[in-house]
């Protein structure tokens, strides 16, 4: 079994994707094609090696879908870049310093994608990182950023404590600033507000306090303010605009304003001789304010992944030399045997040689009851070992253990942008400097057209427009809710791969389920024993356990399983045969056994005087049991639904989706289940390679379609769904074979992704309402539409004010999501 990650280029819609996918369906050993629409990549998932890695790549040649060609459903081309090196594309976390709103992000994006060897890059700006999938060399994606006018570093493996501790240095000194800020700016407001006087007159001793004043207010913008400064001179050097450059201009413009004054006063009319200097302290003091309480929220935001990360065992107990040795977890190595005793956990994943214990595996699968282990089981590290102690051998370490996976995946996804998202991006192209011509044309209003003091008033209302429409929410919007979300669904066990999946789960309308393993428990179980006249059930059972002792086949495994259960003796048989589609015979005491089907008995002169039907209307497979000619019971073997299958169904439906179960059963025993589990539609007799044209087929007919399966056998079809669900349990489950992992082998977990899915949508919508609404209707007001109403302008203070608590707002609703519970029970 292995996979490959193969760069594709020019794929932009569902349609390109399923192209893509019938393109490499064709060859031999493919078992699993996810395409990758935002980061341009497809994985193919094999299950053996006859398909080469360039077989691979000529498909996707073919299919018009290769780096450098033209796709075939696009006319128009596309620029790409040669490769900077050879082999498999590869992921580099860059940690980004300097961005502070949506038009930082485009920029960043835009450099890095420019550079050749990359494939895709985005940046997320709630944590500050940019992930880049290619080629290029990580110094080179460093100095395409250091060009753009920002900084970037290698983000490597356990900077997460540096980072945090990086983050409260940040914090402290934002805190630092705001003081400084309004420690000037709050009492020359206050003497503004208790009546005192704020003109300057020529000659007069206040002018000379005024300057020093000035000259306080300018050590502030070169300290507190100095970032803002920095960020504006950069991003002007690269030809961009940005929110330094809208509070610089704000806060630069009131304080020259105010320098005019106490210099040249005469050079301006009585009325216009009013200072500003709390204006420029006020701002800077009260936007650091605001960027501190949004750091702080941002490092809420991050929970999930360091409860994940602290899940992690520090130290092992290894056994080398024949001696139990205590050692950092970071030392063992793959092979060596490690001790475990109650209460400890599992350090790293591996496969239990001795012992038998009770693992509670909820940090993985989101399900609470312990998981028994016996040797030739495995174990998954993180988890929390609470019975007897274990011995086992390790079989994966560091970065691939289990944990270290999801870790990686919550992270990744966490950074991806659902198509939502988008919108900010595109509006944050033109915002900066539509606001800053809109900025221009309200002062060219008031100087022209406004009363006296036309150019108090048109400092006013340029600095107040300027400083308000700082797009910092709307660079938050989106990034902020995705991290909530993806991290609260990593706590129910669902590993969430995209953006877009994320987005497209609040969406579905229909729901194809696998029957096998996904609504049942996936192996056959004895449901029923129905006995003649003089029979006992346990009787029955014992011989029927007996003939099937030489066995494998799974009807036989479960008899031998609930005799195994009911802790019966079996007897010794002989001259045993298992005859294919009927069944097996066998002498036991002397005497002549069959157990097969009704067909074969009856042809054999058994006489069935007991009636099967019941056993076959709950979709069980009835097994009859004789003696020579006489029919001493039936035993019904069936694939039981899962406990919790009917009400997680339930709750599917009562979300509004029409739910479908696919099978290749028969079409009785099909709907018998489906009865059982609360299903309205079915799809039987369907073969695997035919499950994906049944999921294109409801596509076709306009509907939104998730497929649940096992992420292995059903990979065509999850691949070919708009939201593809692959549900197992613990390590078993295949993480890359869909959009949406469920680690645990509940369908809850999908009832439960969808509800985390809806919830972080709607929250993004919220944020971005507010962001763009907060924007559309601030301007205005700033430029002084109301003037005429209240005969007063918007103060730059409170503009700046309204700018910061606009970005905390969004951090703080984005944060609701972390109290965020699905609902367990259906609606009655």
């Amino acid at each position: 079994m292995s996979h490959h990650i193969l760069p594709i280029a020019g794929a932009t819609c569902q349609g390109c994707a399923n192209k893509i996918r019938r393109a490499l369906q064709t060859l031999p050993g493919v078992r699993g094609i996810e395409v990758d629409l935002e980061t341009q990549q497809v994985q193919v998932h094999q299950d053996d090696d006859r398909t080469s890695k360039a077989q691979l790549q000529d498909a996707i040649a073919g299919a018009g879908y290769a780096p450098a060609k033209t796709p075939a459903c696009h006319t128009t081309s596309q620029a790409t870049h040669p490769p900077a090196e050879t082999g498999d594309a590869v992921d580099i976390i860059l940690n980004i310093t300097g961005a502070t709103c949506a038009s930082c992000v485009r920029t960043i994006e835009s450099a890095l994608r420019n550079t050749p060897g990359v494939d895709q890059a985005d940046m997320n700006f709630a944590d500050r990182t940019a992930r880049v999938r290619g080629h290029a060399r990580p110094d080179t994606l460093i100095q395409a950023v250091e060009a753009a006018g920002y900084g970037a570093s290698e983000a490597n493996e356990g900077d997460d404590e540096a980072q945090e501790a990086q983050q409260q240095a940040h914090y402290r000194q934002l805190l630092r600033h705001m003081w400084l800020g309004l420690g000037l700016g709050v009492p020359l407001m206050a003497w503004g507000l208790l009546g005192g006087d704020m003109m300057v007159r020529p000659g007069e001793p206040s002018q000379w306090i005024w300057l020093a004043i000035g000259v306080a207010t300018l050590a502030i913008l070169a300290t507190a303010g100095r970032h803002f400064f920095i960020g504006a001179w950069k991003a002007c050097r690269n030809h961009n605009a940005n929110m330094d450059t809208l509070i610089a201009l704000g806060t630069g413009a009131a304080w020259w304003y105010s320098m005019v004054v106490v210099l040249v006063p005469t050079a301006l009319p009585e009325a216009a001789r009013h200072v500003y200097f709390e204006a420029s302290a006020m701002i800077i003091g009260l936007i650091n304010l605001g960027q501190a309480l949004e750091v702080r929220a941002r490092g809420k935001t991050s929970a999930a992944v360091k409860r994940l990360l602290d899940l992690g065992a520090k130290t092992a107990r290894v056994m080398r030399d024949g001696k139990e040795t205590d050692i950092p977890v970071e030392q063992v190595q793959t092979g060596d045997l490690l001790r475990v005793r109650p209460g400890e956990k599992i350090a790293v994943d591996g496969e239990v040689q001795e012992g038998q214990s009770r693992i509670d595996e909820s940090m993985l699968t989101g399900e609470p009851m312990p998981v028994e282990k016996t040797p030739g089981d495995r174990v998954s590290a993180g988890t929390l070992n609470e019975g007897g102690t274990l011995l086992y051998k390790a079989t994966a370490v560091g970065r691939d253990t289990a944990l270290s996976q999801i870790v990686a995946l919550v992270k990744k996804a966490q950074g991806s942008k659902p198509p939502i998202g988008r919108l900010a991006d595109q509006v944050s192209a033109v915002f900066v400097p539509t606001i800053m011509i809109i900025a221009v044309i309200s002062a060219l209003v008031w100087f022209n057209l406004g009363p006296d003091p036309r150019i108090t008033h048109m400092l006013i209302s340029a600095t107040t427009v300027l400083i308000i429409a700082c797009p910092c929410a709307l660079g938050l919007a989106t990034p902020m809710s995705v991290m909530v979300g993806v991290g609260k669904a990593a706590e129910h066990g669902i590993l969430i791969r995209q953006g877009e999946a994320l987005q497209t789960s609040s969406t579905l309308d229909t729901i194809v389920l696998d029957k096998t393993g996904t609504i049942t428990e996936g192996k056959p179980a004895v449901t029923d024993i129905v006995c003649a006249d003089g029979q006992q059930e346990t009787s029955v059972l014992q011989l029927a356990a007996s003939l099937e002792r030489g066995s494998e086949h799974p009807l036989a495994m479960a008899i031998l399983n609930e005799a195994a259960q009911r802790q019966l003796s079996l007897e010794s048989a002989s001259q045993f045969q298992a005859l294919n589609g009927k069944g097996v015979t066998a002498t036991l005491a002397g005497k002549a056994y069959r157990l097969g089907n009704r067909r074969w008995l009856e042809s054999e002169g058994v006489s069935i005087t007991l009636d099967s039907q019941p056993l076959t209307d709950k979709g069980a497979t009835p097994l009859f049991l004789s003696e020579g000619n006489t029919l001493l019971g039936i035993i019904g073997v069936a694939d039981r639904i899962k406990d919790d299958s009917r009400a997680a169904i339930a709750r599917l439906k009562d979300a509004g989706l029409t739910v479908i179960m696919i099978t290749g059963d028969i079409e009785a025993s099909a709907r018998a289940i489906a009865k059982q589990a609360g299903v309205d539609e079915v799809m039987a007799e369907v073969l695997p390679e035919d499950k994906a044209k049944k999921v294109l087929a409801l596509q076709q007919e306009g509907r939104t379609v998730a497929m649940v399966g096992d992420g292995i056998n059903d990979a065509p079809a999850l691949a070919q769904a708009d939201v593809g669900f692959a549900i197992g349990t613990g390590t078993d489950v295949a993480i890359e074979s869909a959009a949406i992992t469920l680690m645990g082998g509940s369908l809850h977990g999908v009832a439960d992704a969808m509800a985390i899915s809806t919830a972080t949508v709607r929250n993004i919508k919220q944020n971005l309402f507010g962001a763009f609404v907060y924007n559309s209707l601030g301007v205005p007001v700033a430029a002084g539409v109301l003037y005429p109403f209240t005969g007063s302008l918007l103060s730059p203070v409170i503009a700046g004010a309204a700018m910061s608590l606009s970005s905390v707002t969004v951090v703080t609703n984005a944060n609701r999501l972390r109290l965020f519970t699905p609902r367990k029970e259906p609606k009655s």
